[in-house]
């Protein structure tokens, strides 16, 4: 028993003046890489206009019109669709104690492009705030089959059987949705949506999307202790008096909002939740207090460089960001689950 207590006291072991090192220059980091992007694309842009831009606007100027309408919400959307699909994917490993655990790979995004397919098949005249409940409702559908195909399997669900499950979903749901494309000529409509990417995204649409991502990010971050507790077990959670039921549901609730409002603005893309929680956790430790907002500041950084480097691959055309995080996600996939194959058993 003693042995026991060590070894969870061992684990739990965190590193607070990490996590304000990454929360600081984190969101500094940020600010650089947003007036970066907005000065990168098909017409470079000098920071000296970007700063005239958003501070002394001309509409009379078309680089200022560029910047405001086209890039700044762009920009925007990159970090807060990071930060929603790295928060998720660490809610869902700690919870499912599932290092392999992410909206992609359990089926959440394959399940919300087909509801955004579905809408546009069938319900084309929808407002963007209804395709977003669409697709909220879409990931909903597609954990219930991932989970419950992993419960239905002898000995329970495992991390295992949550994976293989997901993979099945998820080519499940991405067959139908390219199915409905193809047989409603929507392939053209949807093709960019499959691959990801955030060059549509305009002001009426962040507008509808922020205090959705918003709203359950904050509910993330006050989860961090409860989901710390479970990362160690639900028998330890149990022990130390939390209702983990609640916690569960609670923390379903935030990743299906995170992932399907992420979805329904850039599209399926993967890896995103998957790789930015372990590097989280190997820097500040595994108290999910600081792995949540060091996963959120981590996300956007790293999808609002994903998307400059989009732009700077084959200018002035645009590399898929979906593309670059497979290329980056299938390697790292593979590292962490040959590293941790004993614990999936």
């Amino acid at each position: 028993m003693e042995t026991g207590i060590r070894e969870k006291n061992r684990k739990s072991s965190s590193r607070p003046w990490a996590a304000v090192l990454v929360l600081v220059v984190g969101l500094g980091a940020i600010l650089f890489s947003i007036a970066a992007a907005i000065s990168v694309g098909a017409a470079d842009i000098g920071l000296a206009t970007v700063w005239d831009a958003l501070f002394h606007y001309d509409a009379r100027q078309t680089a200022h019109a560029v910047i405001r309408d086209l890039r700044l919400p762009r920009s925007l959307a990159d970090v807060l669709v990071g930060a929603g699909f790295a928060v998720a994917g660490a809610i869902m490993q700690g919870m499912t104690r599932n290092p392999l655990a992410d909206a992609g790979l359990l089926g959440l995004n394959a399940g919300s492009t087909l509801a955004v397919a579905v809408c546009f098949a069938f319900f084309s005249g929808l407002s963007y705030q209804a395709l977003i409940l669409w697709s909220f409702c879409g990931a909903a559908v597609a954990a219930a089959f991932v989970y419950g195909v992993s419960a239905l399997s002898k000995g329970g669900v495992t991390p295992t059987r949550l994976v293989l499950a997901g993979a099945a979903v998820s080519a499940l749901f991405t067959s139908l949705s390219e199915g409905i494309a193809i047989h409603f000529q929507l392939s053209q409509e949807l093709a960019f949506w499959f691959a990801g990417g955030v060059a549509g995204v305009k002001w009426s649409q962040l507008k509808l999307l922020a205090p959705w991502l918003v709203s359950a990010l904050v509910f993330a971050l006050l989860l961090g202790r409860s989901i710390t507790l479970l990362s160690f077990g639900e028998e330890v959670a149990v022990g130390l008096g939390q209702k983990t039921k609640m916690v569960k549901l609670t923390g379903a609730i935030v990743v299906l909002v995170l992932a399907g409002g992420a979805v329904s603005a850039v599209g399926p893309i993967g890896f995103v939740g998957l790789i930015v929680p372990h590097l989280a956790r190997f820097v500040v430790g595994v108290d999910y207090r600081y792995v949540i907002p060091c996963s959120a500041v981590l996300g956007g950084l790293l999808m609002i460089w994903a998307d400059i480097g989009a732009r700077m691959i084959n200018p002035p055309y645009e590399t898929p960001i979906g593309v670059l995080f497979a290329l980056i996600g299938v390697p790292f996939f593979l590292y962490v689950s040959r590293k941790r194959k004993g614990e999936f058993a």
